[in-house]
């Protein structure tokens, strides 16, 4: 048995990228990635594509090359991926592999952010609302090229699905129950009897003896990447709306124009989240391709991206609702002020009444 590991780091950066401006990423021409699909997708669907670039960057695992790939997308994402190769007589010589030192001794997720960090610096001009770079979404897929005796992917399945379970779960096979292995291996799928997806929560298992899987490795990115956006923007708008109804709090008798200038701001976030979630799930509107389109959905309910993304539309709606109690507080403090100011104008009316009298 023979393949590679397959380690994808999505890093949250900032609102927007504008990629029309990036000629350059760590020193070498970024171009628009390229997946080959199959034949069957419509050539008139357009297919999103970042900017890419495979750094000259040398690092090793147990002595094999470590190579290295990073995309920049348009949604404020910059996606870090490492491959290594391996080879062994069973699904347990994996195990070691789920989470990896280099030879260096430094982790992944350190080197990772390394060259984020690198490359977030170069992007700086092109960043548009930048973030702060904090923890990034990680998943790691393993992929099997070549099964040895067992040609049929779909027999080598059922053969060593217990060991599958335990690879994807990081737990011993033996320990597992039968109820953790059928949900372990609930979400799979299949195109030819030379292929097979097994995708759970951390990681997944693709297989394919005839040795592409690009298209399959991009479509998992995608889905790694909106989940990364979608848990960023339910933290900021969870972090947002606790320090707006603060300001509510603390301005209720505060001026007319400190009310307005908090009302302008949150004003301008909830247009900017509700444009960005948009972006974020229309990266995958034309996956043509059905059944790149199936093991989409597989890993959409996998990840629970539907629940993420209802969990931002719920806190817009909050939004909108904190949004709708400034106007109220702006309407009625004006209609404060219109009543001050006539009933002063009615007592001055009546002073002068009395004064020009006497």
């Amino acid at each position: 048995m023979k393949g590679e590991v397959v380690y994808l780091y999505a890093f949250d950066v900032a609102d927007e990228i504008a990629l029309g401006l990036v000629t350059e990423i760590l020193s070498k021409k970024a171009v628009p990635f390229v997946v080959r699909l199959s034949s069957q997708i419509p050539r008139e669907l357009p297919l999103y594509q970042p900017l890419a670039v495979e750094p000259l960057v040398t690092a090793t695992i147990g002595e094999r090359p470590v190579r290295v790939l990073v995309r920049v997308y348009g949604v404020g994402v910059i996606s870090v991926t490492f491959r290594v190769s391996w080879e062994g007589d069973s699904l347990r010589s994996l195990m070691a592999l789920h989470d990896p030192r280099l030879d260096s001794g430094d982790t992944l997720d350190r080197f990772a952010r390394r060259i984020c960090d690198e490359v977030y610096e170069g992007l700086r001009p092109v960043l548009i609302r930048s973030s702060r770079i904090i923890e990034p979404e990680a998943y790691t897929v393993f992929c099997i090229t070549d099964l040895g005796a067992d040609g049929d992917a779909s027999d080598w399945f059922v053969k060593n699905r217990r060991e599958i379970a335990g690879l994807l779960t990081q737990t011993s096979p033996e320990a597992l129950s039968e109820d953790q292995i059928q949900e372990t291996l609930r979400i799979r799928r299949a195109y030819e009897r030379t292929d097979l997806v097994v995708i759970d929560w951390d990681a997944a298992l693709v297989v394919d003896t005839k040795g592409y899987m690009e298209d399959l490795l991009y479509v998992l990115e995608l889905a790694n990447l909106q989940l990364e956006e979608f848990r960023m923007m339910d933290h900021r708008l969870d972090k947002y709306l606790d320090r707006a109804y603060e300001d509510l709090e603390r301005m209720r008798w505060a001026f007319l124009f400190g009310l307005r200038r908090t009302l302008s701001k949150l004003r301008r976030f909830r247009v900017d989240v509700t444009r960005i979630a948009d972006e974020v799930t229309h990266i995958t509107k034309f996956l043509g391709d059905w059944y790149l389109a199936r093991v989409y959905l597989g890993t959409k309910e996998r990840f629970h991206l539907d629940d993420w993304r209802q969990s931002v539309q719920q806190r817009l709606s909050q939004l909108d609702h904190l949004y709708h109690i400034f106007q109220s507080e702006i309407y009625e403090r004006r209609m404060l002020w219109m009543e001050a100011a006539i009933v002063l104008l009615f007592i001055i009316d009546l002073v002068a009444l009395f004064l020009f009298r006497h």
